[in-house]
């Protein structure tokens, strides 16, 4: 195999969660790859996670696959499945089943291992509200990966918690950002950022309504149900700091021009169209993200 090299050495690539919105970002991932814009430091929360696992592994035919594709698989879930206890996204067959070989998302380990990137997947363990992030260390075979990018996008009450070597863990959208990694490069060094978000840019995430509901309904984990409540705040704490980022010229948001879905869109070809528009709106900016990498 040839080897892989990083083309940009100093900027850390961010991708939003936001269940299936992340068709516009896995669009908007392979126009990167197209243009040979390999970032060192890769980083996302929940979908964002999936994110990460493809570009970091150049697939571009995954990446279209993960979040519009799917959706048509009969086995890709519903209220049958959650009903059944396997989440409103059959979650096990989802993250741990569809990756491996002759499977409809087979993951490319090879080129994964091979890339010089650093990684990073986050999610949040349930007996104390502590993010946890997972790097190279950690995903060093399929199943490690798989299971700890569903724990990433495990959504409480919509899936059933993952286990990790007997702890539970939940989506890593509860986290101190809101589900947006950018702590986690700084920790790994980094002060320049390319953030792939789901939202457009005007958005601001409501408070959580029926506080009383999520204590009852999280009693055994009395950390995830403040983690959901202290959410909107924590978001837009974070979209405050990365607006500012962006000020200083340390940071390259990218927000769609348009958000016509919600999380558990499962129209293929309202997905695809989305995933267009990722990589439409990729092409026009193109440009501008050479620009600030510093790529010739």
């Amino acid at each position: 195999m040839k080897p892989l090299t990083s083309t940009v050495t100093d900027t850390a690539l961010v991708f939003e969660g936001g269940g299936m919105r992340a068709a516009f970002s896995s669009g908007f991932s392979t126009v990167l790859l197209d243009h040979d814009l390999h970032l060192p430091w890769v980083g996302g929360i929940s979908a964002g996670s999936s994110c990460t696992v493809n570009y970091v592994s150049r697939d571009r035919v995954r990446a279209e696959r993960t979040f519009v594709d799917i959706a048509a698989h009969p086995n890709f879930g519903g209220w049958r499945t959650w009903v059944a206890g396997k989440g409103l996204f059959n979650a096990e067959w989802l993250y741990q089943h569809t990756s491996r070989p002759h499977q409809p998302l087979p993951l490319d380990m090879t080129t994964f291992a091979a890339s010089p990137a650093e990684v990073r997947v986050g999610a949040v363990r349930c007996e104390d509200g502590e993010m946890v992030y997972w790097g190279r260390e950690d995903l060093t075979d399929l199943d490690y990966l798989a299971l700890r990018v569903r724990a990433s996008s495990t959504m409480p009450l919509l899936m059933p918690l993952t286990t990790i070597d007997g702890v539970d863990y939940c989506d890593g959208a509860l986290g101190p950002t809101g589900g947006i990694a950018v702590d986690a490069a700084m920790r790994d060094g980094y002060d320049r950022f390319l953030v792939v978000m789901t939202r457009e840019r005007g958005y601001r995430k409501p408070p959580a309504k029926f506080p009383p509901a999520y204590r009852t309904l999280f009693r055994r984990y009395p950390a995830v149900a403040q983690a959901i409540l202290d959410r909107p705040d924590n978001y837009n704490r974070t979209l405050d700091e990365l607006f500012e980022l962006e000020r200083e010229g340390r940071a390259y948001l990218v927000f769609p021009d348009r958000m016509p879905i919600q999380n558990s869109e499962r129209r293929v070809p309202v997905l695809r169209s989305v995933f267009r528009a990722g990589r439409a709106q990729a092409q026009r900016e193109v440009g501008a993200i050479r620009e600030f990498l510093g790529v010739a």
